[in-house]
């Protein structure tokens, strides 16, 4: 017994040092339109932090921008917005976190995405700072909910 449960603490461990080590593309999408389109974007680097992306600014070698990775390209859309990114801003993920509006609802609070557009369209914000002024809540369990009904969703990229 005791030594699987060393095995899964090795485990936990390099599970955490690999993520600690990695580039970390969130990707927040809006599915209410049809075909979903990323409608905010962020790089996640330890020891960096939160770089936030306009998904609409970010473009592959086609023109074809971050928030259209669905309508656009063929295949993997989350390899295209691998491909986008290091483009646009030469930085290449290996991990993306794709979050939908339930899970950003249950974790950052119900009225989350009017906040961000109450930020950013009514009182002029960047996306960026419109979405940071928003989060102004975490909710650990919502994140874990998200996580089982699929609402987050994780890739290596």
């Amino acid at each position: 017994m005791k030594r699987w449960l060393i095995a899964i603490l090795i485990l936990i461990l390099i599970l955490v040092l690999a993520f600690l080590s990695s580039t970390v593309l969130f990707l927040a999408e809006d599915e209410t339109e049809g075909v979903p389109g990323v409608d905010m974007a962020a790089i996640w680097k330890f020891p960096g932090g939160f770089e936030w992306i306009y998904p609409g600014s970010s473009f592959n070698t086609n023109g074809h921008t971050l928030h259209n990775i669905h309508l656009e390209e063929e295949g993997d859309p989350y390899q295209h917005a691998k491909a986008i990114i290091q483009n646009t801003y030469n930085i290449t993920p290996n991990i993306c976190i794709v979050i939908n509006n339930a899970a950003a609802e249950r974790i950052f609070g119900e009225d989350i995405l009017g906040n961000i557009r109450e930020h950013d369209w009514g009182e002029g914000h960047d996306r960026g700072d419109a979405v940071e002024m928003s989060m102004t809540q975490f909710n650990i369990f919502g994140a874990i909910e998200s996580l089982i009904h699929g609402d987050i969703r994780i890739f290596l990229i």
